[in-house]
């Protein structure tokens, strides 16, 4: 499987950074809507998996579960899709080597994180609440018992086991961007994410599905909500741009800045340069031009 060393990663998450953070304000909608929608159905996969095995299986089950949830982000990066804690990365990688202004990178992140939203509140009310994936028998049992898991949490235990989910979706994200091939792709993927699940760490996104849907069957308030979404959003920020894309940056932005001007001098310099064209006698029509 081809990839790339990390110097040519660390550019590539410059130019994806700038992407993101220039993308039409239509294809943020669609993408962040997907983006949300994507790392539910991941989660949603999880809880219908480990719902009903035996207790007395202990941690195997959170291994179980952990293996099935990164289906999510590989639909993010291979399907298609904006996610907020990928963006924290990539997007700041992008303002550290300044191709973008920090204006830019809180517009994407506030309207990421709005779209995310709204993706999974739509995977837990339709699918958990009308489809009744998680709002009965087992499965509203392991729900309560994950949201309310999240949400006993204070502020710092909170915010620091964030950074650490952050540190390893971004790795996930950063590990994908350097495999050339979508079968390396997805192994970057599952190991990362599925490490940061089977650990027991807050993604605020995540969140953004599981606690709604145990809100919807009655369980918990959208002030506990607001209460856990604060940490884990400062949380996962540091972890995203501080733990991968300020210490990548540090590390090889020297790299980078050798391999822009090897690939400036590359380039050919007409300036100055006058170019003369001759006509080809039966190529054009005098008048008819």
């Amino acid at each position: 499987m081809a990839y790339l060393p990390p110097y040519k990663i660390a550019q590539l998450t410059v130019e994806n950074g700038q992407k993101k953070a220039n993308l039409p304000f239509s294809s943020v909608l669609v993408l962040g809507f997907l983006g949300g929608a994507f790392i539910s159905l991941g989660y949603l996969l999880d809880i219908r998996v480990i719902a009903s095995l035996p207790e007395e299986w202990g941690s195997l089950n959170s291994l179980i579960g952990a293996a099935v949830f990164p289906v999510g982000l590989i639909l993010i990066i291979i399907g298609g899709g904006e996610l907020l804690t990928g963006n924290m990365m990539a997007v700041s990688m992008a303002y550290l080597s300044r191709r973008i202004t920090l204006g830019l990178l809180l517009k994407n992140w506030f309207w990421i994180t709005l779209f995310n939203f709204i993706g999974a509140l739509f995977i837990a009310y339709f699918f958990g609440q009308v489809a009744e994936l998680t709002s009965a028998g087992p499965y509203l049992d392991k729900t309560v018992a994950i949201a309310g898991g999240k949400l006993e949490d204070g502020f710092f235990p909170s915010f620091v086991s964030a950074i650490g989910c952050n540190w390893l979706v971004g790795l996930a994200v950063w590990l994908a961007y350097g495999a050339e091939d979508i079968g390396g792709k997805i192994l970057a993927i599952w190991f990362p994410i599925m490490a940061f699940v089977a650990i027991g760490f807050q993604h605020v996104v995540a969140n953004m599905f599981v606690i709604p849907a145990a809100i919807f069957s009655g369980y918990y308030s959208w002030i506990d909500f607001i209460r856990n979404f604060i940490p884990v959003f400062l949380g996962n920020a540091i972890g995203g741009s501080v733990f991968v894309s300020m210490f990548y940056w540090i590390a090889y932005r020297g790299t980078m800045e050798t391999e822009s001007q090897k690939e400036s001098k590359r380039k050919p310099n007409h300036a100055g340069t006058k170019w003369f064209t001759f006509p080809k006698a039966g190529l054009r029509r005098q008048g008819n031009e």
